[in-house]
């Protein structure tokens, strides 16, 4: 079992545990083939308007060449083929993920725009300024270092490119974020326990959200790598919130 450690975080007084990439690598490989059914089911489809939301938020920049960083099964590159770019590329550390990405395009007819490829997202092998646009969904958390990461995708951004994140974080306001918290930590262990097979990956799923930085504290680790006018739009109460910063021009 991988021991974990932990990453001090500024504005985050109790640190942030991380894994290795090997451990989270196995850990998607495990509940890979069940990970869609489980997102859409637990979340109750909510994550399918979250990723629309996000892209609606790209739409404007018009970007030609998109790079989805932490791509899974390629949800958000997919829904980022509507806005019609010439190129969206997907990389994760996962293969089984990438492999049922890859299905999944091949039944859209999107093999020609959309490219998966294995690869950590914290050492990206792009070129500086590759990139218009640069989309992450639910894996920012699961970075062992959130500044390398966050870093190498502004490296990889061309000057004016923007970063859209959509990830998981703390609801406010009582009763509903005691409710909310009781769903992650009692019931979504054991249900998607149960149909993945794989109690501990939901297990970690819940404890990176309830660690990681969000809100004002994520928009300080996103001017802290040089992104300008950073923003964030909490949605379903703050369930997920959506953050879009700027690559200085």
């Amino acid at each position: 079992m991988q021991t974990p450690e932990t990453e001090s975080q500024p504005g985050n007084a109790t640190g942030r545990t991380t894994y290795e990439h090997a451990y989270v690598r196995r850990l998607f490989d495990i509940i890979a083939p069940r990970y869609d059914f489980l997102n859409h089911l637990l979340s109750l489809s909510l994550d399918v308007q979250w990723r629309k939301r996000a892209i609606d938020l790209l739409a404007p920049y018009k970007p030609r060449k998109i790079l989805d960083v932490a791509t899974g099964t390629a949800d958000l590159a997919i829904e980022a083929a509507r806005l019609r770019p010439a190129e969206i590329r997907g990389v994760d550390l996962s293969r089984k993920m990438l492999r049922l990405g890859s299905e999944k395009i091949a039944r859209r007819g999107l093999q020609r725009l959309i490219t998966l490829e294995e690869g950590s997202a914290e050492k990206l092998r792009y070129a500086d300024g590759s990139y218009d646009a640069v989309t992450v969904a639910f894996g920012l958390r699961n970075f062992t270092s959130l500044d390398s990461g966050l870093a190498e995708i502004f490296r990889v951004l061309r000057p004016g490119g923007v970063v859209v994140i959509l990830e998981f974080s703390r609801p406010r306001g009582v009763p509903f974020t005691h409710v909310y918290g009781f769903y992650c930590k009692r019931i979504l262990p054991v249900v998607g326990g149960l149909l993945s097979g794989s109690r501990t990956g939901y297990d970690y799923l819940p404890s990176t959200v309830d660690q990681f930085p969000d809100g004002k504290e994520l928009v300080g680790h996103l001017e802290a790598v040089g992104f300008s006018n950073p923003r964030y739009c909490p949605v379903t109460r703050g369930i997920a919130t959506i953050y879009v910063a700027d690559k200085p021009s």
